[in-house]
């Protein structure tokens, strides 16, 4: 049976109320006080997040942009120090093998941050891949904490704890400078739709920088919060969540991330695929939808056509706090697009109203 893992604010999050769960075997607060209040908390005013149980890795050397240029789908090219590329890497199938961001810090040097669960994976994933490349990929996760602070006044908080000009570092880009005292790399993204900064740190001190965080915090509203608003967070705003709505089995193009995929830059892993999957169209969806009531409808669920026959699979299914109504995401047969589909709870038919994501209004820098 394996050990549990744990983030270096364990002990800040039981000091703090949180509730703790197992999550991708690590660790984590699921909420503090409410996941209603702590969601409600993030959209109008903020919320701190501890998201060390995130990886990251280095990748150095003369081949590291076309190592990556190969590894994922999205064009590294276009990227220079100080700006952060979203992505995926795939399998030769073009099946996802994780979604991913990649930091330019300079000329064959670049930062990687991946999910929490598909750490070793993705580690020995990339390793594999850069066998055939003069670079070099490290893991990094045991070296850094990792906070999200997210929501209007987010920027506001963290400015009064440093002298780095917040807003002069645009969406998508990053700087190095001191937060309260703590080098770190401070990024303007986030899971949440909302405006804020994402800080990396020595793990260390990353206990130091969330007490300061919390303190400069309180004042102007900020509120702990959990991996439960976390998620409600990130499915409001469409995000995608791996193991949900992409996995080995759900491309990007199906998972509707053809943004972040440039078949047009050369070959990388799972091209050839995937420009079949473009020339012949997707054989199923992942959709978002609302459903005009507060009963959630859980992930798993059977997606219904007008005959009442299964046409596909709930993936991800939450209340909106600020909607009021249930949301979620479910993987569909393409072909059944053009019917109306509905899920069955508890006996009652609940017709699902596509909506193209977000669900709310959001409000990034």
């Amino acid at each position: 049976m394996s050990v549990i893992q744990t983030t270096p604010l364990n002990g800040f999050h039981r000091r703090n109320g949180g509730r703790m769960v197992d999550f991708s075997g690590w660790d984590m607060p699921v909420q503090y006080r409410s996941i209603l209040e702590e969601h409600k908390a993030v959209r109008q005013r903020c919320g701190l997040f501890d998201v060390s149980h995130m990886g990251e890795a280095d990748v150095k050397g003369p081949d590291a942009l076309r190592y990556l240029q190969h590894l994922v789908t999205n064009d590294c090219g276009k990227l220079f120090p100080g700006r952060i590329l979203y992505t995926v890497m795939c399998y030769p199938t073009g099946g996802v093998v994780d979604d991913l961001l990649v930091y330019m810090r300079g000329v064959n040097d670049y930062f990687l941050c991946i999910n929490a669960g598909n750490i070793a994976k993705d580690i020995t994933w990339m390793q594999e891949q850069a066998k055939a490349f003069n670079c070099s990929v490290t893991d990094r996760s045991p070296d850094y904490g990792q906070l999200a602070v997210q929501g209007p006044r987010a920027v506001k908080i963290i400015q009064t704890l440093t002298k780095s000009a917040l807003t002069d570092i645009k969406y998508y880009h990053f700087a190095e400078g001191a937060v309260a005292g703590v080098p770190c790399l401070i990024s303007r993204t986030g899971y949440t739709g909302e405006d804020g900064v994402e800080l990396y740190c020595p793990a260390a001190d990353t206990e130091r920088l969330a007490e300061a965080v919390l303190a400069a915090g309180i004042p102007l509203g900020l509120e702990l919060t959990g991996l439960g608003a976390r998620d409600s967070l990130r499915l409001e705003a469409g995000f995608p969540l791996y193991g949900h709505e992409i996995t080995e089995n759900i491309s990007p193009l199906t998972a509707g991330l053809g943004w972040v995929v440039k078949l047009d830059k050369g070959d990388f892993i799972g091209s050839s695929a995937l420009k079949v999957e473009k020339a012949n169209g997707s054989a199923k969806k992942i959709i978002f939808f609302k459903t005009g009531d507060r009963r959630i409808v859980r992930a798993g669920s059977s997606v219904l056509g007008p005959s009442g026959h299964e046409v596909g699979q709930v993936v991800s299914g939450t209340l909106s706090p600020i909607i009021n109504e249930a949301i979620g995401s479910a993987l569909v047969d393409a072909a059944s697009l053009k019917d109306q589909l509905a899920v069955d709870i508890r006996g009652t038919k609940l017709n699902l109203q596509l909506v193209k994501p977000p669900f709310v209004p959001l409000k990034k820098n």
